[in-house]
C-alpha cells in the first residue's frame, strides 16, 4: 500500500492542505509570499505534486521545484521562512491525527526538495 493511500488519498491532502494554507495564511512571515497570488490554484498543483511523491496519481504537471519558487526566494525566501512552513505542515498533519511514524515518513519526503524550493 502506497503512503498516498495509507494517509486516505486525495480527500486526506485536500483536508491537509486546506488546515495548511490556513495556517500560512495566517502567519505574515509567510504570508506575504503569496501576495498577488491564486492560492486555490496553488492548492490544486500542490495536491496534485504530493499525491504524485506519496505513490498515488501522477498528474502533477506544474513546474519544477527549484522553478515554482524563484519568485518566493526573489522575496526573501530562506531556510527560516522554509522551517516555518515545514513547522505549519508538521502541525497540521498532527492535527489530523496522522500517526507519528507516517509524519516522519511525509516530512522526509518533503525535505527532499529543499535545495530546489531554496534554490540552492
Amino acid at each position: 500500500m502506497s503512503l498516498y493511500e495509507e494517509i486516505g488519498g486525495e480527500q486526506s491532502i485536500q483536508a491537509a492542505l486546506d488546515r495548511f494554507y490556513e495556517k500560512v495564511m495566517g502567519d505574515r512571515r509567510v504570508s506575504r509570499f503569496f501576495d498577488g497570488l491564486d492560492v486555490e490554484r496553488i492548492k490544486g498543483k500542490q495536491k496534485a505534486f504530493l499525491s504524485m511523491a506519496f505513490g498515488g496519481p501522477q498528474n502533477y504537471d506544474g513546474r519544477d521545484l527549484r522553478t515554482a519558487h524563484e519568485r518566493a526566494v526573489s522575496q526573501g525566501l530562506r531556510e527560516g521562512e522554509y522551517e516555518v512552513f515545514m513547522g505549519h505542515f508538521r502541525d497540521t498533519l498532527e492535527e489530523l491525527g496522522v500517526p507519528g511514524p507516517k509524519i516522519r515518513e511525509i516530512l522526509d519526503i518533503a525535505a527532499t526538495g529543499r535545495d530546489d524550493v531554496l534554490n540552492h
